[in-house]
């Protein structure tokens, strides 16, 4: 904005004296004999001022293109930057136009300030402080006031060309195709919680929400889109497809082309606290890791589980890519069990299930719809020795009723049931603690709106209460 003290007028700067020096004597200018304290240049400084002109050479005029539609400044050659009248990054987008010109007379830019100016007059005005060393090594340097005078010139950038040319077509230039092809959307939900977080959205011209799970981002720089791309790919699984490009026209005469780009995104369908079975081949290059794994974390590697030696292992997208395992079952069949002991002395883990904060254990356990039967109580080995207590509830697969063909053949060899994680009474007393974790959960009072219109807006169903109720359950991390 302009100021509303004026830089002052011309200044003659020299090198320091000492007070003895400075009281001893004066001297006499060189070129009108006026009195004055002497300085290397023997001149006075009114003679300098008219033998020297700081701003000799400075550009006085220059022209600046600026887009009426959204308010933007065009940067050679073809970048748009929009900044707002009298800003800072307006000003910065200004001094850029003349400073390499004043560079090259080897004058120095010590302030600048906007100058008011009518709106309407198309004109923007600059006063600019310059300074220039007369003697050169002798430290005596002189400063002016210039003013920059920039005529601004209308014209529609590129993408407001293009829609005020054709405003039913959609101006995009990029999109990139999100997608997760399982039962369920859980790591999708999360991961468009987390861009929403980030913002990774905003540069976004539109955000649509398709019919096969999954989300569009469309962009109108091909620069924005490959950068979600990469935030996407440093956040989840997510297996990248080459770019497809398609040419939508073609400028014979200034041969200029015009494409659009789909980036294909799509993750990983396992998710946190599904259960795995893995195919003999996945085992032995895991290192003999299952075959019965449970997903315990989902970033940009997969941590599995073994659930007999409780031995974790990471798995990035590409080693998933050689084997192409799917959920066996899933977290929308977990079953509520009681804990009716809990035995940790006997148990044995593995050091990596530490690293990770488990501690195995020996639990008693039984359904909670079957509690007081006599053959409901089973024993099983768990990874949650650090959670659960006597009376505690959790969550867990039954593999003994589970009706999944990959456990057919295994049957004999399997668990009675696999634990997951610590299950907390909704609306009970104390703080909000996480399944998992036990630490405080930062979720408890999101409301529906808030989830379901995070970035695309997934559609939801707000009369099935039990599709709510999961989602809730599973936004809670």
């Amino acid at each position: 904005m302009a100021s509303p003290h004026p830089l002052p007028g011309d200044m003659l700067f020299l090198p320091p004296q000492s007070q003895a020096a400075a009281a001893a004597c004066t001297t006499l200018c060189c070129l009108c004999g006026v009195p004055m304290p002497p300085n290397a240049a023997n001149t006075c400084a009114p003679c300098l001022r008219a033998r020297i002109d700081v701003a000799e050479g400075a550009p006085r005029h220059a022209a600046v293109v600026h887009c009426p539609s959204c308010s933007s400044y065009l940067e050679p050659p073809r970048r748009w930057t929009r900044a707002a009248a009298e800003s800072a990054k307006l000003l910065q987008l200004l001094l850029r136009r003349v400073q390499r010109p004043i560079q090259r007379l080897g004058v120095s830019l010590t302030a600048a300030e906007f100058v008011f100016t009518e709106p309407h007059s198309k004109r923007i005005r600059l006063r600019l402080r310059l300074r220039r060393e007369v003697l050169p090594g002798r430290g005596v340097a002189l400063e002016r006031d210039h003013a920059v005078e920039f005529t601004v010139h209308d014209r529609l950038c590129d993408p407001c060309a293009r829609a005020r040319a054709d405003p039913d077509q959609d101006q995009w230039c990029a999109v990139v195709q999100l997608r997760q092809r399982a039962s369920h959307r859980r790591t999708l939900l999360h991961l468009e919680q987390r861009l929403a977080a980030l913002g990774a959205a905003g540069s976004a011209t539109r955000v649509d929400v398709t019919s096969a799970d999954g989300i569009d981002f469309f962009f109108a720089s091909r620069s924005h889109a490959a950068g979600l791309v990469a935030l996407i790919a440093s956040l989840a699984p997510a297996r990248v497809a080459d770019a497809a490009r398609q040419l939508v026209s073609h400028d014979t005469k200034s041969n200029t082309y015009r494409h659009r780009h789909a980036f294909s995104v799509e993750l990983c369908p396992v998710c946190r606290d599904d259960l795995v079975f893995l195919p003999r081949e996945a085992s032995r290059a895991l290192g003999g890791l299952g075959p019965l794994v449970l997903c315990v974390r989902v970033t940009d590697t997969l941590a599995l589980l073994d659930a007999s030696t409780h031995r974790v292992v990471s798995l990035g997208i590409k080693d998933y890519d050689r084997h192409r395992f799917e959920p066996t079952l899933s977290s929308r069949q977990l079953v509520e069990y009681v804990v009716l002991d809990v035995d940790p002395s006997l148990a044995i883990g593995d050091a990596t299930a530490a690293r990770f904060g488990y501690r195995t254990a020996y639990v008693q356990v039984a359904r909670a719809s079957e509690l007081g039967r006599t053959d409901a109580i089973i024993t099983v080995r768990t990874h949650l020795g650090h959670l659960l207590r006597p009376g505690d509830r959790a969550l867990g697969y039954d593999l003994r009723g589970a009706n999944a063909n990959d456990l057919d053949g295994q049957s004999h060899c399997l668990p009675d049931a696999v634990l997951v994680k610590k299950f907390y009474e909704k609306g009970g007393d104390g703080e909000r603690m996480q399944q998992d974790g036990g630490r405080s959960d930062d979720h408890g009072d999101v409301g529906i709106d808030d989830i379901a219109m995070g970035i695309g807006g997934i559609d939801l169903d707000p009369c099935d209460e039990v599709e709510l109720d999961e989602l809730l359950e599973d936004l809670r991390i």
